[in-house]
């Protein structure tokens, strides 16, 4: 799923194309992908680009006169720039094309399962209803972010995906803060000491930003069209079995779920494996049993 580094490097290439521009026109491919009803999309053709936003993992394309065009990718969906007027890819894979003057962005959704949404809301607080009210951790300082953390008494792993706490974290870049903090994926939240929070804090900063300034330099000034889950330079995340770059320990895992958990044991957890039975029926009783259900979590308003 793309977070944090992917949405913000999304934004930054869309508002390059797009900001100030009409939406002249969008085409469906897949009528399941508009969740909303009223304002119909009809509504938002013709009305320019004034800014775009990031909400959690959600894109949102602000238009002229308070309409905003939420894209929620999920797991398998991807967005791409491609020449004016271009065809939305045939078969299950084409979602959508949203026609600009200068090119046409397409949306496109891997696999049978089709999560991606796209919403159209209209009114100057109308983001606010798909923010799922998670921190931001760049505008935040770290006692705001203590408390956040610790509001609830979750494992780590939890606490760092939940997007009610922090917004626009997930499964791999979760494991990778776990791992510059030095810290387990399984650990309480109320039971981090003072220290292992401040290292929480910084490692969650140090990891995003880092990854931030590799996917801009990687993009240079074209599109990102290599959005994935897996990458290559990641300490722990998807390289279960293959060395730590840091000590030289082989990567281990714990399975959950449809998740995966990614953790090093001689950095994270004084050698001590995590991967049984026990752990995971923990992680698992800790964790929503979907994606849909972990993405739908809103703080109350």
């Amino acid at each position: 799923m793309p977070e944090l580094p992917d949405i913000t490097v999304y934004i930054e290439a869309l508002e390059e194309r797009i900001l100030s521009q009409p939406l002249e026109r969008v085409r469906l491919a897949a009528p399941f992908l508009l969740r909303t009803v009223d304002p119909p999309l009809r509504a938002a053709e013709g009305r320019v680009v004034r800014q775009l936003r990031r909400l959690g993992k959600r894109i949102a394309i602000g238009l002229e006169g308070d309409f905003w065009l939420i894209l929620h990718l999920m797991v398998a969906g991807r967005l791409h720039w491609k020449p004016p007027q271009a065809k939305i890819p045939a078969g299950r894979r084409g979602l959508a094309a949203f026609d600009f003057p200068p090119g046409t962005l397409v949306l496109t959704e891997a696999g049978s399962r089709k999560r991606a949404g796209l919403y159209l809301s209209s009114g100057k607080a109308a983001p606010d209803s798909y923010d799922p009210g998670g921190l931001d951790v760049f505008e935040v300082g770290y006692e705001s972010f203590r408390a956040a953390i610790t509001s609830a008494n979750h494992t780590l792993k939890r606490a760092l995906t939940d997007p009610r706490i922090l917004g626009g974290i997930g499964n791999a870049y979760s494991d990778e803060i776990l791992h510059r903090a030095r810290l387990s994926p399984v650990t309480l939240t109320r039971k981090l000491s003072g220290d292992e929070l401040r290292r929480l804090f910084d490692a969650t900063r140090g990891t995003l930003l880092r990854w931030i300034e590799k996917l801009r330099n990687d993009r240079g000034g074209g599109f990102p069209e290599k959005v994935t889950a897996f990458r290559p330079g990641m300490a722990v995340h998807g390289r279960y079995g293959k060395p730590c770059p840091d000590c030289g320990a082989k990567v281990q895992r714990i399975r959950y779920a449809s998740n995966e958990t990614n953790y090093c044991a001689r950095c994270q957890t004084g050698g001590k494996l995590l991967a049984d039975r026990a752990l995971s029926r923990l992680l698992k009783k800790d964790w929503p049993a979907t994606i849909e259900q972990l993405e739908s979590l809103h703080k109350p308003r």
